[in-house]
């Protein structure tokens, strides 16, 4: 019995180091195994923040890019124009950056981003070209404009000519007008009595009733100005009450004078030929004249060319 004490106790001891040992050997491998999975795990878990870090950044990179096309467009209609082929870009920008966001809720893939970030280089490079075409259409509407700010200054300068030309022209006109209006001169008024004698003008008054009819006889002034051409020569007779005598049946009418119409009492047309041409009128009431003041007023052209006075008494 002494003697298998030992062996026992031994064996024992053996049985119990040997399980030490399996033990210990299959925790350093559960601890080996769960290193390898939280190393797996931390693997995928920095994959997956890379890649929403790159989604992030995409994400950005596209709106970016929808900023700037459409600050393009907005260049382009701020000088006038459109382009459609822009605001197609513009649509596919969008459509792209939608796509993007939804990955956020999906796998964002190599081959995705590998995709999107060539389309977005694409983009980048037709966004380079088209500033390079909107700068040089706004240094070109600036030449215009500089062209056109100096066509406009030609022109108020112009019409700032024209504008002196007309008022010199019209002032010259009114100054030919002026000068190339018709003058009465040597105006002589005569009565001619019932029995067709005539009275000279030397008498200071005439008895009213023993007037049958009025000669006004005058001389058109030299005019070197005055064209050569029918006249109008229009005389009015007016009484002493200030109206004057008017008679369709002999002849007698109206003109504007001054914008207002005014009656004359006779008419006579004839070719101004700058001769001092003797003008006469005469004319018979047909009835009683009114004692006092009577005036002679003659008008051609709407103008006053010669005015004188006689008394009946």
């Amino acid at each position: 019995m002494s003697d298998n004490e030992p062996n026992r106790n031994n064996n024992r001891k053996l049985l119990i180091i040997g399980l030490i040992i399996v033990l210990l050997s299959i925790n350093g491998i559960l601890f080996y195994m769960q290193h390898q999975k939280t190393e797996k795990v931390e693997q995928q878990e920095e994959v997956i923040k890379v890649k929403n870090s790159e989604l992030e950044n995409q994400i950005k990179v596209y709106e970016a890019l929808k900023a700037d096309f459409e600050r393009q467009s907005e260049e382009l209609q701020s000088m006038g124009l459109s382009n459609d082929s822009l605001e197609a870009k513009i649509a596919a920008v969008n459509a792209d950056l939608l796509k993007l966001q939804s990955f956020r809720n999906s796998s964002f893939s190599l081959a995705d981003q590998r995709l999107y970030k060539q389309r977005a280089a694409n983009f980048e490079n037709q966004l380079r070209k088209k500033d390079e075409e909107i700068a040089k259409l706004k240094e070109d509407n600036e030449v215009l404009f500089g062209e056109n700010t100096q066509l406009k200054t030609k022109q108020n300068e112009l019409s700032d000519t024209i504008s002196t030309l007309k008022s010199n022209n019209q002032s010259l006109a009114e100054k030919v007008a002026l000068a190339s209006r018709l003058e009465a001169e040597r105006i002589e008024v005569n009565i001619i009595n019932n029995r067709g004698k005539e009275k000279e003008d030397d008498e200071a008054e005439y008895k009213a009733k023993r007037v049958d009819k009025i000669k006004i006889s005058f001389n058109l002034a030299k005019n070197e100005v005055a064209p050569k051409e029918t006249k109008e020569i229009l005389m009015r007779l007016i009484e002493p009450d200030g109206a004057a005598l008017y008679n369709l049946q002999t002849g007698s009418g109206s003109f504007l004078l001054n914008g207002e119409e005014t009656f004359y009492t006779a008419k006579r047309d004839l070719v101004f030929d700058n001769s001092q041409q003797n003008v006469t009128f005469i004319y018979s009431k047909g009835a009683p004249y009114k004692k006092g003041q009577h005036t002679i007023e003659l008008y051609s052209d709407g103008y006053i060319i010669g005015k004188t006075t006689f008394v009946l008494k």
